[in-house]
């Protein structure tokens, strides 16, 4: 098999656990990495051994011979990034949030539809094992068919000294973290029609809402709550860990605390460890979103040899990214909102 290249924007603080990931892929190398910070694009540079640095994508892009970009940026590039992908007619991977808005989403998908190119959104966290192996008891219907759900992630880590523009966006949980567990929903339990949500700030040294509680009405007629907050002191910290509830009509999951599931139906309870591999690159907590990254990036890879459309490809992330917009209009209006007005 050929190798496949690929080339990287973006060289900040996540960016590190993609570089690991592609490195770990067999027949899959990073010939280039842009970045116009030129410390950052220095220590990537070194660490992983890439010679092509460029501070201009549109440079990098000049040169070409990559066969997909990988951009890690910040939201407010994504649009140009992507529609210079779609230019070059050069596949391409989108960190999330996708885009500012909801227009500049559908205008991204549509660039990538007319350069014919794939495009998939770097959502991660359904990838992750835990995450998977509560799917694949829905799936089996071990607990029947589900009706109600929970999405909980609920922390008081400090998100703000690795990220520190996080603490400035006058939007902050639900469209960094939110985002992320409002795709699980979907993942879980289907396309929602109906979102209503509220949310508080609690550190006044932010500018944006670092609590936010919503509640899904999704299209099957299962119920979700999505709550997420960065303001929750507990006596075990639980970052980065997701925990989920399932109510199904012939029994219940609970994904707890250390990854721990349990599925009770007709047969009794049955204890599973589903826990994430910890890669040799990885480092505790991280390692569940680290390991996630890894497998989001060999599905990547997977659909660019098949030419089957990603699982989270931008399209798909439409449906997401209009949940974020929609929890934001409801708690601003106090009202519930019609997901699919926004997607017209």
């Amino acid at each position: 098999m050929a190798t496949i290249k690929g080339a990287l924007i973006g060289c900040g603080f996540f960016a590190i656990n993609q570089m690991h990931g592609w490195r770990d892929l067999p027949d899959v190398e990073i010939v280039a990495i842009c970045d116009r910070d030129p410390e950052r694009l220095r220590v990537v540079g070194d660490q992983f051994a890439v010679a092509r640095r460029y501070a201009s994508s549109e440079a990098m892009f000049a040169d070409g011979g990559f066969d997909f970009v990988d951009i890690a940026t910040t939201v407010g590039s994504h649009r140009p990034l992507v529609e210079l992908a779609a230019l070059h007619k050069v596949p391409a991977i989108c960190q999330k949030p996708f885009a500012l808005t909801l227009e500049d989403a559908k205008a991204m998908v549509a660039a990538a539809d007319r350069a014919g190119i794939a495009l998939m959104i770097h959502e991660n966290f359904r990838w992750q094992t835990p995450i998977l192996a509560v799917k694949a008891v829905i799936d089996r219907s071990e607990i029947g068919t589900p009706f109600w759900g929970r999405v909980s992630f609920r922390s008081g880590f400090d998100v703000f000294s690795g990220q520190p523009y996080l603490a400035k966006g006058k939007r902050f949980i639900i469209e960094d973290l939110g985002i992320h567990s409002l795709d699980i929903a979907r993942f879980l339990f289907g396309d929602a029609g109906r979102m209503t949500a509220r949310t508080r700030r609690i550190n006044p040294e932010i500018a944006g809402e670092d609590v936010a509680t919503m509640m899904l009405d999704h299209n099957n007629g299962i119920t979700s709550i999505v709550d997420v907050s960065y303001a929750t002191r507990l006596s075990e910290e639980p970052f980065p860990q997701t925990l989920i509830e399932v109510d199904g009509t012939r029994g219940t999951l609970r994904l707890g605390l250390d990854y721990k599931l349990a599925v009770h139906g007709p047969a009794g309870t049955v204890e599973r460890d589903v826990s994430p591999t910890l890669l040799p690159w990885a480092s505790r907590p991280w390692h569940n979103i680290q390991e996630s990254v890894a497998l989001i990036q060999r599905h990547w890879i997977e659909r660019l040899g098949s030419g089957r459309e990603p699982d989270t490809s931008g399209r798909d992330n439409l449906q997401t990214f209009a949940l974020v917009e929609a929890a934001y209009l409801s708690a601003e209006r106090g009202e519930t909102i019609v997901v699919g007005d926004l997607l017209r």
